[in-house]
């Protein structure tokens, strides 16, 4: 399959984001009046029994080590809005530099991760998963510092839900957010 990146990419930074409708695959772009954010500064937050694994060392951390297996986990859900076809088009924007994973590994156990896309200073996170208890909320708490090291200005989360309020996720109106997206694409950083 080929797909047009360029086309791909300037979806995403008008602030729309790819998702297949569940019941017949079809793939569509689509926003939100309010996007919620993951906090890149002192606002982001996480449970203190996090803290207590994430003393532990029970996980590493590493960007891009099995991108597949990433997309493959977030993909396996009862009901999933990550169709075959958007499959293929991460895996072209992994292929050009712009999709990628972050993952928690134990041992050589492949834990959990986060999937997401990378326009300058902004990621936008696309999914998570784990297999491993606490992982995608160790591999939240590594991305944030991780991106924060390298001077990102915005995570989008792009919908809220009470497992991002924990983490202090916010909400910000449809022209804040394009407002800030503007802002973080012209930043020029690199995961």
């Amino acid at each position: 399959m080929q797909f047009d990146i360029s086309t791909i990419l300037q979806g995403y930074a008008q602030g729309y984001f790819l998702m297949a409708d569940g019941d017949n695959e079809a793939l569509g772009w689509y926003s939100s009046r309010e996007r919620a954010l993951i906090p890149l500064d002192h606002r982001f937050r996480y449970p203190r029994s996090l803290q207590r694994i994430l003393n532990q060392n029970r996980f590493t951390v590493a960007i891009d080590r099995d991108f597949q297996a990433v997309l493959a986990g977030c993909a396996e859900r009862e009901t999933t809005w990550i169709s075959a076809e958007l499959k293929a088009i991460y895996g072209a924007l992994h292929q050009a530099g712009i999709a990628h994973s972050f993952e928690t590994w134990q041992g050589e156990t492949l834990a959990g991760g986060v999937l997401g896309i990378v326009i300058g200073g902004a990621f936008i996170g696309e999914s998570m998963f784990y297999r491993i208890p606490e992982a995608s909320k160790v591999a939240m708490v590594k991305l944030v510092e991780h991106l924060r090291s390298r001077q990102f200005l915005l995570f989008d989360a792009q919908i809220m839900n009470p497992h991002l309020e924990r983490f202090g996720a916010y909400v910000l109106p449809n022209r804040d957010y394009s407002r800030l997206l503007q802002k973080a694409i012209a930043r020029p950083c690199i995961l």
